[in-house]
């Protein structure tokens, strides 16, 4: 390279940086492209799409093995069902998964994978159905309450579906760790009219416990966020509430803000003297840690046994 082209290149660079310097900071230290970017998965997870169809098509290749989950309707409403694989045995632990997809796509068909690793272990395993928030008019308030109601429909029909009601793990991933999170430390006795004390323990993958960086992103233009459901949906203000063991779970490849909302979490649980565990994936992005739930020796699939069995 020639030394004037050398140069040119030096200054370009430096005005970039300049510019950078100068644009204004919209959360904490990132700029509202940064801030944006931080919840965008695709800019950190190039492969997002080729995982969220091995989801698709592991689900449907179990059903072909060993048949098509059983399905309980826990509202009036079609997307209102939970889907399970029982247990082989009876008066079993069954894990109960949130799925994500950035509150407005995904359904849980695609999210039944996982399943025989437990069925292996004599385990049961549930995933609960719910709409997006496209269908709610850009609320999340309304899948909270499916999803709380679909919590509570499970807790009390637990000799139905086979389980011991002492033994129920609570896994969520994404959107979904951040409804499971929610979930955790919703007022049950007032709402709902049953104990807090519905987990045995939780595993939370790649959530979302303070909703303040999503209001300020781009997830803004389809989520109808305000000061109050700002703070209702924050699962790290209502740590009080908070009555279950967590282990919290974040990948290396992940982007910047899905990364601090564990460490966060993790850092505010434990200050108040619960527990919480944060473990890390190492060179795991975004959708593959939720991947490993499928594999018994993976990040993932390794803690919800621990936990099942625990």
């Amino acid at each position: 390279m020639h030394r004037r082209t050398l140069l040119a290149g030096i200054a370009a660079s430096g005005l970039a940086s300049a510019a950078r310097a100068d644009e204004p900071k919209v959360f904490m230290n990132y700029t509202q492209k940064e801030l944006d970017d931080a919840y965008t998965q695709l800019v950190y997870a190039p492969n997002q799409k080729q995982v969220q169809a091995r989801y698709a098509e592991n689900s449907a290749a179990l059903a072909q093995r060993i048949g098509p989950p059983k399905t309980l309707q826990y509202g009036s409403k079609p997307n209102e069902r939970i889907l399970y694989y029982p247990a082989r045995r009876p008066n079993a632990p069954l894990f109960v998964f949130i799925h994500g997809g950035a509150w407005h796509f995904a359904k849980a068909e695609d999210y039944m994978y996982p399943a025989e690793i437990f069925l292996n272990q004599g385990i049961g395993y549930a995933a609960i159905s719910f709409d997006g928030v496209d269908e709610m008019d850009g609320h999340l308030e309304p899948i909270v309450d499916q999803i709380c109601r679909a919590i509570r429909f499970t807790r009390q029909n637990t000799a139905k579906m086979g389980v011991d009601p002492q033994r129920l793990t609570l896994g969520g991933h994404s959107s979904g760790g951040h409804f499971a999170g929610v979930a955790l430390t919703t007022d049950w006795q007032t709402l709902y009219g049953i104990s807090p004390r519905i987990f045995r323990n939780a595993l939370i993958l790649s959530g979302m416990y303070d909703m303040r960086g999503p209001r300020l992103s781009v997830r803004s233009s389809y989520v109808k966020f305000t000061d109050e459901n700002e703070n209702s949906l924050s699962a790290q203000r209502h740590i009080d509430r908070l009555v279950t063991p967590l282990i919290l779970m974040t990948g290396t490849l992940e982007t910047p803000e899905f990364q601090r909302q564990s460490r966060d979490f993790a850092a505010a649980v434990t200050a108040a003297g619960k527990r919480a565990e944060l473990r890390t994936g190492r060179d795991y992005n975004h959708f593959e840690m939720c991947e490993t739930l499928g594999n018994p020796y993976a990040i993932g699939g390794r803690a919800a046994l621990e936990l099942c069995k625990s």
